[in-house]
């Protein structure tokens, strides 16, 4: 009797997860998207545990941003972060998307911006509620609404665009469709009694000033359950909008050759592009939707591209080649992560490669960035009749 009722209450608290939503963040419910930026940069200021003495410029990577195009905007983007991360994961391709007429913004999910441990307090249901809200609202201001998003924030924009047929097409970053560990399924079930999946680190940052370092098992839950809805979506209805994917071959948190695999069945459009960093996967087929380059590039010390890498440009003062924050903490051997924090030289990959006589740091920008905002110009521009595959 007692273990039916333990039992039953686990079944409880797992439903309560899904649909629960706590007070502990920022308000929603605005008019604008003025006053939605206003309440959010200064609940931000109030909750953040900030990692650095300039501090106006972590409110702004970790804050609601908006670019405005020239003149009248016709078209709006609605960009959705992902898990542990920030807004200013698009600092760099929000400028490019204003250049081609988007009126951009960019969402914070709840539990994000402030510290690690917030996590615990949020449901996916909060991450969705502040999609569809700022979705309705940017679609008052436009003719044409599309949806952005890098990994757990592309799961939410696809389950969006599914429901809702007015959203033109999607740009999806490292979308987190699938995951590669399966034992993600199981963090529903451990979230209630472990707060960590593995325990901090003693020496190793919990966050940065850009984004989180470690994530409670409460947030990989809740990645579960948005990468489940996109699924089930797709299933259902296979999306024929436009749609530009962006894949790396190496991805240490994904499944991507299942997603390049399934690509031409869920996404049909014709002005659809897949982007593959790696191998040319010779082994099958691929659609002519499909542009190829290459992961590896030993004149650049780079071995591998990385799932945050797609999103940030050489040049960025943050991230780029000579960006102010290295990421050491890749997997590494101990030996290795301190030579790297002591400016030794490195390399650069996904989280987890190792290579003997190398130290891999993490690799935080993209070579082919340029090539990159090419192929969304045309997806968003339909200017893609020909494609350039590479």
């Amino acid at each position: 009797m007692r273990i039916a009722s333990l039992f039953a209450g686990v079944v409880i608290m797992l439903l309560a997860g899904c649909g629960h939503s706590s007070q502990q963040h920022p308000p929603s419910g605005q008019s604008t998207f003025a006053q939605y930026q206003r309440e959010t940069t200064h609940w931000v200021q109030q909750h953040r545990d900030f990692q650095s003495p300039d501090r106006k410029m972590e409110l702004r990577w970790n804050t609601p941003q908006e670019w405005r195009p020239e003149g009248r905007a016709q078209k709006g983007i609605l960009l959705i972060h992902g898990l542990g991360d920030a807004p200013g994961s698009f600092t760099d391709i929000a400028p490019e998307l204003a250049r081609q007429g988007f009126l951009v913004r960019s969402v914070l999910l709840p539990g994000h911006g402030t510290r690690p441990e917030d996590l615990n307090a949020v449901s996916v249901n909060d991450w969705r509620r502040v999609v569809s809200e700022q979705a309705t609202l940017l679609q008052k201001e436009v003719d044409e609404v599309w949806l952005g998003g890098f990994s757990t924030g592309a799961n939410l924009a696809i389950e969006y665009a599914v429901k809702h047929p007015e959203v033109a097409g999607m740009l999806l970053f490292s979308p987190a469709i699938k995951s590669n560990e399966p034992l993600v399924a199981l963090t529903p079930f451990i979230a209630p009694f472990r707060q960590w999946l593995k325990a901090p680190r003693t020496g190793y940052p919990l966050q940065r000033p850009t984004r989180y370092m470690i994530v409670p098992t409460n947030g990989f839950a809740q990645f579960w359950y948005s990468s489940s809805a996109a699924q089930a979506a797709l299933h259902r209805h296979p999306y024929d909008k436009p749609v530009l994917m962006v894949l790396t071959e190496h991805d240490s948190v994904l499944d991507t050759p299942a997603m390049l695999k399934a690509f031409d069945q869920q996404f049909t459009s014709p002005r659809s592009r897949l982007i593959w960093y790696g191998a040319p996967q010779r082994e099958r087929v691929l659609s002519r939707r499909v542009l190829v380059r290459p992961d590896a590039l030993p004149r650049q010390r780079i071995s591998q591209f990385s799932h945050m890498s797609v999103l940030f440009s050489p040049q960025n003062p943050v991230y780029g080649v000579r960006g102010s924050d290295r990421m050491c903490e890749n997997g590494q051997r101990e030996e290795n992560y301190r030579a790297c924090r002591q400016g030794a030289e490195v390399w650069f990959s996904a989280w987890g490669y190792r290579e003997v006589g190398k130290i891999h740091a993490r690799l935080t920008w993209n070579p082919w960035f340029s090539w990159q905002n090419e192929i969304m110009t045309q997806v968003v521009t339909e200017e893609n009749s020909s494609p350039d595959r590479g």
